[in-house]
């Protein structure tokens, strides 16, 4: 097994154990299933119902439905009853935390009970201690003796269970032991999952969510390797990005962890958790899943024999700079404008604004590095930040050889029929379409002034991308490397996620100097996401550049906008969550690089937020906890100004910068850093 995955270039789904969730099968190869949460007051019988029965008919496999108490648990059996009057058959999951007494209720009544190690029978008070072995073990028997209740209704009552480890809520034993770390995520899970296999019970799903696909990525991964080392085989694993966000980043960051892993196979049901309501999370399953449809039929990959990097952790691939890509130099984004008028309004989208009365450009954090142009030339001057890619049988011709860079294919590479760069030169690459002894020539000419392109029009195209940067790695080739990804879907929610996945994957794994984005606005039918237009706010031109920078945000290579940690919305949720996280955008989407958690209650509050710079959270009905980083800094501050306060706590610790008014001045053209 190549550490994680039985092959790294052949499509296979990972073997897993069969798991019965009333009358549905994950696991063993069964299709992956669709899932999702409702977000209704889990004691409001109707309401709650009434979602449960849109999420199913929009495709929901199985839903889950909060229990943080005995009360709430209880009301399952008046919901799983009115749910079968109706007609509804779907398999219930009761959602548990902090309450024991709370699960051994549901697993009486649902077909699935999900708890979280980290505080299931822990209390997080954030607090590091030392353990003795003996007394590590003594904690170990602690939960033993909560934990094994719980495992015999289950047996009794025939229902399964989610073992779901969440990476901002590991326990303070855990935390002490390993640290805020994957091997901690997995070690949480597999504590759990030892007592259980004792008790000789196995219908068991797990998990490793966090918000940072990163961190979410390496988990799985790791989780994987693990139960193989120790037990020989593999239990179902339930895939998802905890509290994405909303909107196309929290799509993006959702389709770059879960389809990550989907690439190598591994994965039995998914979740994608969006601070939006729960029906919107179907469709974009569903486009993720039905990727993998039928890929098995994808045309050979060379394999991989040894791997160049670690799958476990993170470091960015080591290559050399060329001009102003590769080396520490945080990666670059090319806009395609081969198909758009080269104007003025046009660099507006990617970035760019001229102000005609100054004769002056004004410089975006997400402003495209590179733009690709084709045959032609751009008529006017370009601002100072901005190159040129053209195609290399016109740039001999090319106004400014320092700002104009001909991209190669690797054939007219070879051939040198065109005259190459001195300073920088691109050379395009489909791994689909290049045999060994080509690659082999093509390695050969490499030098200081080259840059790969490379994609794929194989079907598993991630892998086949991979395989040609680790074998660069192997070799010690140290040339810049974009990742090119080219979508023919015809909605933007597909387009989305395979820009996601393709790019982003690699990203993950510390590979890519840059990315490449194309898409064929001719072809796109469908252009809705989360149920509005975005080319009422987007041209394809800005939907590319954005979806580059939110791609390279997501993999946190290169921050250039706030980050947004919010969670989906469940019964526990104490306040409008979509639309204070809205407020919350507004006013603060400026704060380049600042991480902020919105979260609908204290049980998702201080733990899930992980990594976050401030946090604002629900504490009770009308009332907000704010915090910097975990530390509460003001409880119960009124709902109503707690926007506010969060301002103006983030202006106390020196992070908040006011927004830029509409400029009127210049704005330099030197190189951004």
């Amino acid at each position: 097994m190549q550490y994680y995955t039985e092959s790294l270039t052949r499509y296979q789904r990972l073997p897993t154990r069969e798991v019965k969730i009333g009358d549905l099968l994950l696991g063993n190869f069964h299709p992956i299933r669709i899932q999702t949460m409702t977000t209704t007051d889990t004691l409001d019988t109707e309401a709650t119902v009434a979602q449960c029965i849109r999420c199913i008919e929009a495709g929901a496999e199985l839903v889950r439905i909060t229990a943080p108490s005995i009360k709430e648990a209880e009301n399952l059996l008046h919901i799983k009853k009115a749910l079968r009057e109706r007609g509804y058959h779907t398999p219930l999951v009761a959602d548990i935390h902090f309450t024991p007494n709370a699960a051994e209720v549901a697993a009486r009544i649902v077909e699935k009970v999900r708890i979280n190690p980290g505080n299931y029978v822990d209390k997080k008070k954030f607090q590091f201690k030392e353990y003795t072995d003996a007394e590590y073990q003594a904690e170990l028997e602690r939960i033993r003796e909560r934990f094994v209740p719980l495992i015999r209704i289950c047996k009794e009552y025939g229902t399964a269970m989610r073992i779901g480890t969440n990476h901002g809520s590991l326990s303070d034993r855990i935390m002490s032991r390993y640290g805020d770390t994957p091997m901690g995520m997995v070690e949480s899970a597999m504590e759990f999952l030892r007592i259980a296999r004792e008790e000789n019970y196995h219908q068991i799903v797990l998990s490793m969510k966090a918000s940072n696909p990163q961190v979410m990525v390496q988990a799985y991964r790791l989780l994987v390797k693990t139960m193989m080392e120790e037990f020989g085989e593999c239990y179902p694993l339930h895939l998802g990005v905890t509290e994405a966000g909303d909107g196309e980043d929290g799509r993006i960051k959702s389709a770059m962890g879960i389809g990550t892993l989907l690439e190598d196979g591994i994965g039995d049901t998914i979740r994608v958790s969006l601070t939006e309501e729960p029906e919107y999370e179907i469709p974009v399953c569903r486009d993720l899943v039905k990727r993998y449809t039928h890929r098995e039929n994808h045309k050979p990959i060379p394999p991989i024999e040894r791997l160049a990097y670690s799958p476990f952790q993170y470091q960015r691939r080591n290559t050399q700079p060329t001009g102003r890509i590769g080396g520490k130099q945080v990666p670059v984004v090319i806009a395609d404008l081969s198909e758009e008028p080269l104007t003025h309004e046009k660099l507006a989208d990617i970035g760019y604004r001229y102000d005609s009365t100054t004769d002056k450009w004004h410089v975006s954090d997400t402003a495209a590095d590179f733009i690709y142009t084709s045959g032609r030339y751009v008529p006017f001057e370009l601002p100072g930040t901005l190159q040129v890619i053209c195609d290399a049988q016109v740039y001999a011709h090319v106004p400014d050889p320092r700002r104009y860079f001909p991209l190669f294919t690797w054939t007219t590479w070879l051939q040198r029929l065109d005259e190459p760069s001195p300073y920088l030169n691109f050379i395009a690459l489909d791994t689909l379409n290049t045999t060994d002894e080509e690659w082999e020539q093509l390695l050969q000419t490499l030098d200081d002034t080259t840059v790969l392109c490379i994609y794929s029009q194989n079907r598993h195209a991630m892998p086949a991308v991979r395989q040609k940067i680790n074998d660069l790695m192997l070799r010690g080739i140290t040339t810049p490397v974009i990742l090119c990804v080219e979508s023919f879907h015809a909605s933007i929610d597909e387009q989305l996620i395979q820009f996601a996945v393709e790019a982003g994957a690699l990203l993950l794994d510390g590979m890519g100097d840059g990315i490449w984005l194309k898409n064929h606005p001719d072809l796109v039918k469908n252009l809705r996401v989360s149920g509005r237009t975005y080319l009422e706010v987007h041209s394809h031109a800005q939907f590319l550049n954005n979806t580059a920078f939110s791609i390279l945000q997501a993999s946190r290579t290169r921050i250039s906008k706030t980050e947004y940690i919010s969670c989906p919305s469940c019964g526990r949720t104490l306040f409008d969550l979509q639309e204070t996280t809205a407020r919350i955008r507004a006013a603060t989407h400026h704060l380049k690089g600042v991480k902020i958690a919105v979260m609908g209650c204290i049980v998702n509050g201080p733990g899930e937020m992980a990594d976050a710079d401030f946090g604002y959270v629900g504490s009770g009905p009308g009332k907000i906890t704010l915090y910097k980083g975990k530390e509460i800094v003001k409880r119960n501050v009124p709902a109503e100004t707690a926007v506010d306060e969060l301002i103006q706590l983030i202006k106390e610790n020196g992070m908040w910068t006011d927004p830029e008014p509409v400029p009127s001045a210049a704005i330099a053209s030197t190189p951004r850093s």
